[in-house]
Parts: C-alpha cells; sequence; structure tokens
C-alpha cells in the first residue's frame, strides 16, 4: 500500500450537505429551511425561549452548594474484607486488582465499620471510622493511616 492509495474505511464519512446550489440539487431556493419563521432566519433560533412564558430553568429555585473542599473517598465496610486470606497486606490497589472495589477515589480509601470481620489483617487506608479500627485490632490486625 502506498500513500496516494490511502483512503477511510467504507461508511466511515458523509458528503457534506451543499444547500442554496440550484433547484436541480434538491436543497435550493429556501435551503431546507422551509418558508419564513424564526427557524428559516439567520442565526438559528433562540434555546430555551418558551414563547414569552418564564423559561423552566428561571422558574425552579436555586438549591444547595457545591463543597470545593469536599473529600471523596473509596468506600469499603469490614465485612467485604473478608474475602482476603489471613495475614494479608490490604491496600486501595490490592483491593482493585481483586475486583473487590472498582476504583480508587483521589483522596483514598476510607474504611467502615459494618459487618463482621473473621480474618487477622493489616490494613493500609487513609481513612477508618472508629468502629471499623477497633474491629481490626480487635482480630489482633493493625490499621495503619497512610496519605
Amino acid at each position: 500500500m502506498k500513500l496516494h492509495e490511502l483512503q477511510p474505511a467504507a461508511g466511515a464519512t458523509k458528503t457534506r450537505k451543499r444547500v442554496g446550489r440550484g433547484s436541480g440539487s434538491g436543497m435550493g431556493k429556501t435551503s431546507t429551511k422551509g418558508h419564513k419563521g424564526q427557524k428559516a432566519r439567520s442565526g438559528g433560533k433562540k434555546n430555551g425561549f418558551e414563547g414569552g412564558q418564564m423559561p423552566l430553568a428561571r422558574r425552579l429555585p436555586k438549591r444547595g452548594f457545591t463543597n470545593i473542599f469536599a473529600r471523596e473517598y473509596t468506600i469499603i465496610n469490614i465485612a467485604d474484607l473478608n474475602r482476603l486470606d489471613d495475614d494479608t497486606v490490604v491496600t486501595a490497589g490490592l483491593l482493585a486488582t481483586n475486583g473487590i472495589i472498582s476504583k480508587i477515589e483521589k483522596d483514598g480509601l476510607k474504611v467502615l465499620g459494618r459487618g463482621q470481620l473473621e480474618r487477622k489483617l493489616t490494613v493500609k487506608a487513609a481513612k477508618f471510622s472508629k468502629t471499623a479500627k477497633a474491629a481490626i485490632e480487635a482480630k489482633g490486625g493493625i490499621a495503619e493511616v497512610i496519605d
């Protein structure tokens, strides 16, 4: 194959619609815009205009705010850690590779205390709830905070 023989795959490209180029093209005269009216004018139509009625976006009240300082953690409960073997060093990366969590949020892993822990584990996470930390240490494991 040579450079001048390259072409897009079949069906990958469409020819541009050339409007206003005579009646023989089938897109002459009004250039596929119909007769008169706001949609036929240059500049197109005004989006969000409801015929003079108060637009929906202005009828609805503004509520709440986005906290730009909020932390985003991937959350896991201690009951989910029972799938791992005893004396495992648990990290967010290990949980992701085992399919226990789907993705690691930007601020890391937070371990919560729902359920019963049946294994002795060393858990490394960004944050622990009090009950999770107590449950891990009650089984002889270590709850290590990492940043």
